[in-house]
């Protein structure tokens, strides 16, 4: 056997791939075999990369035709691999360094007009919460918390120690309820917390008891527990609640359904999120929903907030303030939108607005990924040109395909074949075919991950927190969406440098039911 010194460079290669030692350089090496050289305008990024599929969309092995200087797939170009359609599609979906930094810049000013006065697009919403929990806090307080198409009823009880216990159920919110009227909506929310106190043992007509209400819609809020809703966001348009206070709404449908509840605090889901967060983690300073939607809650000073009506009433120098930052930029001089983009706003129930909302949440996602792909069948330059009703319907290539396909890392891409297949129905597909689409998906999704990463760094950046802030972030895109957390983290290095390290963005699952009873 020869010993270690007599190994030549291809054995120590060999044997650093096989064991795992140099699977990234393994990789890159083969590709610099075949490929020659490095791919058109691959440029490395300023921070981490969190995987391999972060560096560009999945790239297929290539086959040489037996035509002299041929390929097996002509819509394959000959000098990197990358499909023509994913090159175009990466022209557009691709957020540099550069642009990050000035959405930053400009999301920041946003910020400072926004509490000036109410008549920006940043609204800026002071919360009226001027105090986060130290983690001693002991009681049971009920929640109802309206997130988009479902809501929860909590029941949570503070045991001190930052330690919490919590009883809850999901309820659907029906499309008729959500495009209907005030009164059918609040009675439908008035039953399920009747039903969900006397599944606990108790009735709901006897013994008062305290609920925060968690409404996450934008909201002028006028105290702790009285608010008017400013606009429906996420599909919502129910009449005759739009310039109404959700509070009292909520209430007397209580008193309609002889339920003996007072409603104490009224809190948006970021809100909730980031105190439920601060009753664990005290440095928590930042709230945010990356899910169906999106928004931002942050702590403010509050001599910074110049709108604020008496501002010396407030026993605290600080405030949460609710961003309403899927708002940000609707007059479109910073985002970068795709005709796809535009398209997805075109047709949404209110157009010209929630512009960053469209960009990076969980509703939107895959109507972005569908309107692409419809266009790439117009043309003739997948799934040869035969797809389907399910893909020329709105909304019918859902985020959670998105994810799946993120995931599916099969040679054959088997698991896409089944999405594309059997899901959206096309009568059949390449594996070239399953390659861009996954690609599609990997564009959109990194660059939901890279806004949502610049909306953090501007309100780190406005509060001068790049020393040390932790983030409390809840919703589904950011829990289920593969890569997305390590997508955000890569950005926000490339933004904040060496200060990244210093911002931490911590899961918080159900954390804006809980923060609703701790403000209770």
């Amino acid at each position: 056997m020869a010993s270690s010194s007599g190994l030549d460079s291809t054995s120590l290669f060999l044997f650093g791939l096989t064991t795992g030692v140099a699977v990234t350089a393994g990789a890159r090496y083969i590709e610099s075999l075949v490929m020659g050289r490095q791919p058109t305008g691959w440029q490395p990024a300023a921070g981490p990369v969190s995987s391999a599929s972060d560096v560009q969309p999945h790239l297929p092995q290539r086959h040489i035709s037996t035509r002299s200087g041929a390929t097996e797939d002509d819509d394959y170009d000959a000098a990197d691999g990358i499909p023509r359609p994913l090159q175009r599609l990466r022209k557009k979906f691709i957020v540099p360094a550069e642009k990050l930094n000035q959405i930053v810049r400009h999301m920041v000013a946003e910020m400072k007009k926004g509490l000036l006065d109410d008549n920006q697009t940043l609204k800026m919403i002071p919360s009226h919460v001027i105090r986060r929990p130290n983690g001693n806090e002991v009681g049971s307080f009920l929640a109802l918390d309206l997130g988009g198409s479902n809501f929860r009823v909590c029941e949570v009880t503070l045991e001190g120690n930052g330690i919490t216990r919590m009883r809850q159920k999901k309820y659907a919110v029906r499309q008729e309820l959500q495009t209907g009227g005030a009164t059918e909506l609040f009675n439908f929310f008035a039953d399920c917390v009747a039903a969900f106190v006397a599944e606990g043992g108790e009735t709901a007509h006897t013994g008062a008891k305290k609920l925060g209400f968690t409404f996450s819609f934008p909201i002028h809020q006028t105290s702790i527990n009285h608010g008017t809703l400013v606009q429906w966001t996420k599909g919502f348009t129910a009449s005759g609640v739009v310039g109404k206070d959700v509070v009292d709404l909520l209430q007397e449908a209580f008193h309609r359904k002889q339920v003996n509840i007072e409603v104490t605090a009224l809190v948006n889901d970021t809100t909730g999120t980031l105190i439920s967060h601060a009753y664990q983690s005290p440095n928590t300073f930042i709230g945010v929903i990356l899910g169906t939607g999106t928004n931002a809650a942050y702590v403010e000073q509050i001599n910074n907030i110049s709108k604020l009506k008496n501002p010396g009433a407030f026993e605290s120098p600080e405030m949460i303030i609710n961003t309403e930052w899927g708002a940000f930029d609707q007059e479109n001089v910073v985002l970068p939108i795709t005709e796809y983009d535009a398209a997805v706003d075109r047709a949404s129930p209110n157009p010209r607005q929630q512009t960053f909302e469209k960009l990076i949440s969980g509703m939107y996602l895959g109507e972005v990924v569908r309107l692409a792909l419809v266009d790439l069948l117009d043309s003739g330059e997948i799934f040869g040109g035969k797809g389907s009703d399910i893909l020329k319907t709105r909304y019918k290539f859902e985020t959670a395909y998105m994810s799946r396909i993120e995931r599916d890392h099969t040679l054959d891409l088997s698991d896409t074949k089944a999405v594309l297949e059997e899901l959206m129905k096309i009568p059949k597909t390449s594996h070239s075919d399953r390659v861009i689409v996954k690609g599609i998906c990997e564009l959109v999704g990194r660059r939901a991950a890279r806004l949502s990463a610049a909306g953090i760094a501007a309100i780190v950046t406005k509060i001068n927190r790049l020393d040390g802030c932790t983030v409390a972030v809840d919703g589904s895109l950011y829990e289920l969406y593969p890569h997305f957390a390590n997508r955000m983290r890569d950005a926000l290095a490339e933004i904040l440098g060496l200060s990244a390290d210093n911002i931490i963005l911590e899961q918080a699952r159900d954390g804006s039911g809980q923060g609703a009873a701790l403000i209770a």
